[in-house]
C-alpha cells in the first residue's frame, strides 16, 4: 500500500476520494449496455439486478462479460486513482465505489449487490487478497453453479485472506466491512439458498 500523504489535513482529500469513488461507482454499466443493445430495461428482467449475473439472463454472454469487466473496473480505478493521496483515500474511494454501485443516485439508490465492484476494489487495494477471493468465487461457482453462494463465501473469506497474507488490521476491517455489506445486500438470496430455490448460473430466473 502507498505511503500516507504528508499534508497536515488529509480529510479533504479523503472526502474528495469518497465522493469521486461514489459517483464513478454509481454508473450502472449493466443497465446502459443492455439498453444500448435494445434489450430494454434490465431491471424488468430476471432478478431485476443491474449486475453481470442478471445481464447473463438476457442470453448475451458478451454483454455479461463486459458488464463484469466494467463493474469490477469501477472499484479498481477509483481506488488506484485515489492512491496518490495515500492508503486512507484509496480505501475510501474503493468503498465508496461499492456504495455507488449498490445505491446509485441516478437510479433512486436502487442498484446492484456490489460483488464485481468489491472484487475489483480488492484487486487494486491488495491484489493477493483480491486474487484469492476471485479464486474462491470461481471454485465455489464451478462446484455449485450458484453465483450468490460463490460471492457470499468468497467475500466472507476475504478478511481471513487479508489477515493471513498481510496481518494488517486496517485491511482486515476494510474487507470485513465490504463482506458485511455484501451479505446484507444478499439477504433475499440467502433466504432462497436456505429454501433451495436460488437459480443456478446461466439459468433464467422464473
Amino acid at each position: 500500500m502507498p505511503d500516507p500523504i504528508s499534508w497536515e489535513y488529509a480529510w479533504p482529500y479523503i472526502l474528495a476520494a469518497f465522493v469521486g469513488g461514489y459517483l464513478f461507482g454509481a454508473i450502472p454499466f449493466g443497465l446502459v449496455l443492455t439498453r444500448l443493445a435494445g434489450l430494454g430495461d434490465l431491471r424488468k428482467i430476471g432478478s431485476g439486478n443491474i449486475g453481470a449475473t442478471n445481464v447473463l439472463r438476457t442470453g448475451r454472454k458478451d454483454l455479461a462479460a463486459l458488464t463484469l469487466l466494467l463493474d469490477s473496473g469501477k472499484g479498481a480505478i477509483a481506488a488506484l486513482v485515489a492512491a496518490k493521496w495515500g492508503p486512507d483515500a484509496m480505501l475510501a474511494a474503493g468503498f465508496a465505489a461499492v456504495l455507488g454501485h449498490n445505491f446509485p443516485v441516478w437510479l433512486r439508490f436502487k442498484g446492484g449487490k456490489g460483488v464485481a465492484t468489491t472484487l475489483g476494489t480488492l484487486l487494486a487495494v491488495a491484489w493477493e487478497v483480491g486474487l484469492a477471493s476471485c479464486g474462491t468465487w470461481l471454485l465455489v461457482a464451478a462446484l455449485f453453479r450458484i453465483s450468490s453462494l460463490a460471492a457470499l463465501i468468497a467475500l466472507a473469506a476475504s478478511p481471513l485472506f487479508a489477515w493471513l497474507i498481510y496481518g494488517d488490521l486496517q485491511l482486515v476491517q476494510f474487507t470485513g466491512l465490504l463482506a458485511l455489506l455484501a451479505w446484507v445486500r444478499h439477504h433475499a438470496n440467502i433466504r432462497r439458498l436456505l429454501k433451495g430455490e436460488e437459480p443456478r448460473i446461466g439459468r433464467k430466473k422464473e
